[in-house]
């Protein structure tokens, strides 16, 4: 084995990967359950009622608010990346930015119009710090492996989606059913456990993510011998130019939609002032972009064009996936026919409960594998992993009574309703909360990412655009089931009670097109990137995810607008064809980017 060799981390697997892989699975799991539990609520609070705790915000301007928030918080991470590479490392990063999010999720749960703000910048910058290094450390883990890196990232991703999961199922029922703080605040728990245990179980990365040194700078440039191409001042002065103009656009659209006009920065420009400095923005950093790539040698010019082609199919996956949180969650709420009784009543409580059981079950097992391996180096760490456990489980045998209580199927005594916090009913109901819905796509990742793992590790494994072409048209379909369910809405309408199944169908085709696109995305950039370039090139990557969760945010805003004059279904079927037609894109370039990968699979 050499000295260089990432070979020693598999002397310690766990379900034939390294144990480290499984201590960055519980930590990110940890961050996801804390950033999904608060953005399944956010939309949801913003539009309530003041009478019911919210702040009474139209669909456009919750909407608005939503898409910057997000595609700030991915934005972000170049600026982590760039920060983690140069000056203290992916692990003070990773800790960093989670300090930064458990004060912007506690913020949050003061519920005053400055700590919400306050929240939101927080765990913006948290999450720049945080998100790109951890996907980095993987990358550097399995240098010498790349066979695996596909199998890793999936199941990595199944990590991630186990944290929405439980975030949204425990921090969405939290406040719709007790109230907004409760659900912001377990975010913030949750994600402070998820710090601990990563800095109590560092030293299993060996020599990964440290601080960098002049000896590991002059090192890594010595096993490097890619051309060196540093940025010119003009390069320098036009990333400024685009920076600002991007950071101040993704601010002043929100903050002149919800001011009413009182705040416009580019209000000098015109009516269109927005769009002028949006579009100069991008055009600047297509010129860049081509300016920078002529600079590189043949191949890893080539490598690095087929990652922007990929970045670019990514713009418009997000754009459409991410109205889960956006119009699919207005769907669910106003539009969707929540409220069972009789059998289905009791179907729905046994199924919640499954979903809810099964799966804790199946990750505490997967912390149970863990322990054996890392518990004599690493007691403590574990110790505190097993207390959020348990945290976890408590939080969801409590609502599971709650929710039997509630429907009529269990009586409890007063003195029981009194020790669990739960209020005496007068009339059985059992009302489905509006963000379950979301947490379909975590179970169905949960349930599907071994099988997709396996999938990409055979001789059936597809091409990177046939995958892109796969997810496209599964997304695709899924837009269309909840347009063909929306089809009986008349335009204008404020309610309905459209079926249920329409929703379970759309997460389950978005959830599989997920697996064919964001997991193997993320693999595909380690492959064809520069080890020197990885963190920050997960930026650029992130940046294309911030311009989709941005995208995502303007169809959400014109949603009433399109429903009002074409109905809901239009808005939908709009969605479908965007869908179909990148994937025909994707599917048709495959010679092309085949040719400028070299060979990677």
């Amino acid at each position: 084995m050499s000295e260089n060799s990432t070979d020693q981390f598999f002397k310690s697997t766990v379900l034939g990967h390294p144990a480290g892989l499984f201590v960055l699975f519980f930590t990110e799991m940890w961050e996801r359950f804390s950033f999904y539990g608060m953005r399944s609520l956010l939309i949801l609070f913003l539009t309530a009622s003041f009478t019911d705790g919210g702040w009474e915000w139209t669909r456009e301007n919750a909407s608005a608010l939503f898409g910057s928030y997000v595609g700030l918080v991915y934005l972000s991470t170049m600026l982590g990346g760039y920060f983690a590479d140069k000056i203290i490392g992916f692990r003070w990063a990773v800790v960093v930015g989670a300090v930064l999010m458990t004060l912007g999720h506690a913020s949050m749960a003061i519920e005053t119009q400055f700590s919400i703000y306050l929240g939101l910048v927080l765990l913006v910058f948290g999450n720049g710090f945080f998100k790109p290094n951890m996907t980095s450390i993987i990358s550097e883990m399995y240098k010498d492996r790349p066979e695996k890196k596909d199998g890793a990232y999936t199941l990595f991703y199944m990590g991630v989606n186990a944290g929405a999961f439980f975030g949204i199922l425990l921090c969405g029922y939290l406040g719709e059913k007790v109230g907004w703080s409760y659900g912001f605040g377990l975010a913030g728990i949750f994600m402070f456990f998820g710090m601990l245990q990563f800095w109590l179980s560092q030293n299993i990365f060996g020599d990964i993510g440290l601080k960098p040194t002049a000896e590991s700078k002059a090192k890594s440039e010595a096993l490097d011998t890619d051309k060196r191409n540093p940025f010119t001042k003009i390069e320098l002065a036009v990333i400024l130019i685009c920076s600002v103009l991007g950071l101040l656009w993704i601010i002043n659209d929100p903050a002149s939609k919800i001011s009413g006009g009182t705040v416009n920065i580019f209000g000098f420009l015109g009516d269109n002032g927005n769009n002028i400095a949006i579009v100069s923005a991008l055009i600047l950093f297509l010129i860049l972009l081509v300016v920078r790539l002529m600079k590189y040698s043949q191949i890893t010019r080539e490598k690095l064009i087929a990652v922007t082609f990929f970045a670019f199919l990514t713009i418009f996956f997000w754009a459409i996936f991410e109205q889960s949180p956006n119009s699919l969650t207005i769907f669910a709420n106003d539009y969707t026919n929540r409220v069972l009784d009789g059998n289905w009543s009791t179907f729905f409580l046994i199924i919640n409960s499954l979903i809810t059981v099964v799966p804790l079950a199946i990750i505490t097992w997967v912390l149970y594998l863990l322990f054996k391996q890392t518990f004599k180096n690493y007691a403590v760490a574990n110790l505190i992993l097993s207390a959020s456990f348990i945290m976890v489980w408590t939080i969801a045998i409590w609502m599971l009574i709650k929710d039997f209580y509630t429907a009529g199927f269990v009586t409890l005594s007063d003195a029981t309703l009194e020790a669990l916090k739960i209020d005496k009913v007068t009339e059985a109901i059992t009302e489905v909360p509006a963000t379950w819905f979301s947490t379909l796509n975590s179970l169905f990742i949960i349930s599907l990412a071994p099988l997709f793992s396996k999938w990409w590790e055979s001789k059936y494994n597809p091409s990177a655009n046939m995958k892109y072409g796969i997810g496209m048209f599964l997304l695709a379909l899924g837009m269309a089931c909840v347009a063909f369910g929306a089809m009986g809405i008349a335009p204008g309408a404020k309610t309905a009670s459209v079926s249920m199944i329409w929703l379970i169908l759309v997460y389950l085709f978005h959830t599989m097109g997920e697996l064919c696109i964001s997991p193997v995305g993320l693999s595909y950039v380690s492959k064809l990137v520069p080890a020197r370039m990885i963190a920050f090139m997960f930026g650029v990557w992130y940046l294309a995810v911030a311009i989709g969760m941005k995208g995502a945010g303007k169809f959400g805003e014109n949603i009433d607008a399109i429903a009002n004059e074409h109905g809901l279904s239009y808005f939908f079927w709009m969605l479908t064809i965007i869908s179909l037609a990148v994937g025909i894109f994707s599917i048709a370039m495959t010679p092309v980017i085949k040719k400028l990968m070299h060979g990677v699979r």
